[in-house]
C-alpha cells in the first residue's frame, strides 16, 4: 500500500479548528475517493504542527486523486494556519499489538539512507527493531513509511497514552541512534504528537 502524508506547520490556537476541518471534511471526502483505504491524523499543541496521512491501494489510485485532495489540503493548511508540505510513501511496515485507544500518543522519526541500501536497512528494520519495540511501555503499533528513490522514511511508534511514551524515552531513543549508526543512516527530526485521527487502515506486514 501507499501513503501520502500532509505536514502543516500550524500554530497552537488552531489546532482544534484543524482536527474539526480534518473529521467534518476531509476524511468524508478523502474516504470516497478510489483506493483511499483510510485516514490519520497527528497533532503537537505546543507547536501547532500537525500531520495527516491518507492510505492508498495502490500508487496510481493516490496519484490519480492528486487534482482533488490539492483544495482540501490548501484549506486545511489554511485553518491551521501554516504552510503545508507533501510527501508520498509506500507502506513497507505496519505491525500492530493493540489499535490505538483514545488519548494515544505517537513518536515520528524521519530518517535519510542511501537508496541503494534502502532493502537492507528494511530487513534490518523488520527483524531488528520492531522485536525491540514490543518491549516498549505501552506499546500498540509501529508503522515505516519509504521514499525508495530519495532514500527518505518515516518510522511512527503509538503508545497508549503519553505517560508510557514519557517513561520509554530514553531506551527507545538509545534503541534507534545505535540502529541509525549501524546502518549509517542519518536522522533528519523527530517528534511527538497526540493520535487523533487513527484510521489508516493499512494492513499488517509483520
Amino acid at each position: 500500500m501507499y501513503a501520502r502524508s500532509t505536514t502543516v506547520a500550524g500554530t497552537p490556537e488552531k489546532v482544534d479548528d484543524g482536527i474539526a476541518f480534518v473529521c467534518d471534511e476531509v476524511m468524508p471526502a478523502l474516504t470516497q475517493m478510489r483506493g483511499c483505504a483510510g485516514l490519520s491524523m497527528l497533532t503537537d499543541r505546543e507547536s501547532g504542527r500537525a500531520v495527516v496521512t491518507s492510505s492508498w491501494t495502490d500508487v496510481e489510485a493516490m496519484r490519480a486523486s492528486a487534482d482533488q485532495v490539492r483544495g482540501l489540503r490548501e484549506r486545511a493548511a489554511e485553518v491551521l494556519g501554516g504552510p503545508a508540505e507533501v510527501q508520498e510513501w509506500e507502506i513497507a511496515v505496519m505491525h500492530r499489538r493493540s489499535e490505538a485507544p483514545s488519548g494515544a500518543c505517537t513518536r515520528v522519526t524521519w530518517w535519510r539512507a542511501d537508496p541503494a541500501g534502502i532493502d537492507r536497512v528494511l530487513d534490518a528494520y523488520r527483524s531488528v527493531l520492531v522485536p525491540r519495540m514490543e518491549d516498549y511501555p505501552g506499546f500498540c503499533s509501529v508503522s515505516l513509511m519509504v521514499d525508495r528513490e530519495g532514500g527518505r522514511a518515516a518510522s511512527a511508534v503509538t503508545f497508549e497514552d503519553r505517560e508510557d511514551m514519557d517513561r520509554g524515552r530514553v531506551h527507545a531513543r538509545a534503541t534507534r541512534d545505535d540502529f541509525a549508526r549501524s546502518m549509517k543512516i542519518e536522522i533528519t527530526d523527530a517528534a511527538e504528537f497526540d493520535l487523533v485521527l487513527a484510521h489508516l487502515r493499512a494492513p499488517e506486514t509483520v
